[in-house]
């Protein structure tokens, strides 16, 4: 095998360098003081990070985040993974059209089933509860639409070799679609904590307790902290958000390999 080009490897380093530019800068000045940063000055700290987590509540934040999005993607890729493993395998009246529907719900704006799920949650009193921020998020049409297709590309020989062994339909779906699926599962995974970790809108309605603010709402909230008049404290603003992307890179480095993999052999089949 040949070596990489210098050139090819160069220009994707340079390219790396300038998406990453944002995020870098961020980081660069979450360190610096705000009287340093609107004075063009250097002066570094670490007071942004421990005033965001401790005096700002960022630690709370981060932890219900965690917590939301972890169930989220938890229960979605299950549910997402059921539905894939049944619309791919199994023949039933009204398959087609139960498919279609979930499929036509990626056609609908979110924004859309607001209200409705906000009325829902309040007859149902989980409004300020841990199980509203939850239940109008794990259904994922995109993933079991996404799942469905990977799933077709699986051998059905393999099912019926276990069906014959006295294999049950779950038995089948953990022991063989699941192993063989790994690459798309992990991928729907991580876009459903992404998705879930960056929601703003359904938070901001359905929790009004400081307690139960993800660190979305927690991070729209520093833009009130002024240095001076007229001014918004950046390097604070910074510090909390270089914490709000670290879950997102971290999951994103722990699923790499799955998500690249699972990406070109759904391209290939």
């Amino acid at each position: 095998m040949k070596p990489d080009n210098p050139f090819r490897a160069g220009l994707a380093l340079v390219a790396g360098l300038i998406f990453l530019s944002p995020v870098l800068y961020s980081i660069w000045m979450s360190f610096q003081t705000s009287a340093a940063y609107y004075a063009g000055g250097l002066e570094f700290t670490l007071e942004n990070y421990g005033r965001a987590i401790g005096q700002f509540h960022f630690a709370r934040y981060l932890l219900n985040s965690l917590i939301v999005s972890g169930l989220v993607t938890l229960i979605g890729i299950t549910l997402a993974t059921l539905a894939a493993f049944a619309f791919a395998r199994f023949t039933f009246r009204g398959g087609d059209l139960l498919f279609g529907a979930t499929v036509a719900t990626l056609m609908i704006p979110s924004h859309i089933s607001l209200i409705p799920n906000y009325l829902s949650l309040a007859k149902l009193g989980l409004l300020d509860t841990y199980a509203g921020l939850i239940l109008p998020a794990i259904s994922n049409g995109f993933a079991a639409f996404f799942l469905r297709q990977y799933i077709r590309g699986i051998p059905k020989a393999l099912d019926e070799a276990a069906y014959m062994d006295g294999a049950t339909p779950l038995q089948v779906l953990w022991r063989i679609i699941v192993p063989l699926s790994r690459p798309a599962i992990s991928s729907m995974a991580l876009y459903i904590f992404i998705t879930e970790w960056n929601s703003y809108i359904w938070p901001l309605v359905a929790v009004g307790k400081p307690d139960l603010y993800t660190l979305q709402i927690g991070l729209s909230r520093l833009y009130r902290i002024n240095p001076g008049e007229g001014l918004i404290d950046w390097p604070l603003v910074m510090a909390a958000s270089t914490i709000t992307i670290l879950p997102v890179l971290i999951g994103f480095l722990l699923v790499e390999r799955h998500l690249v993999r699972g990406i070109t052999m759904g391209a290939v089949k």
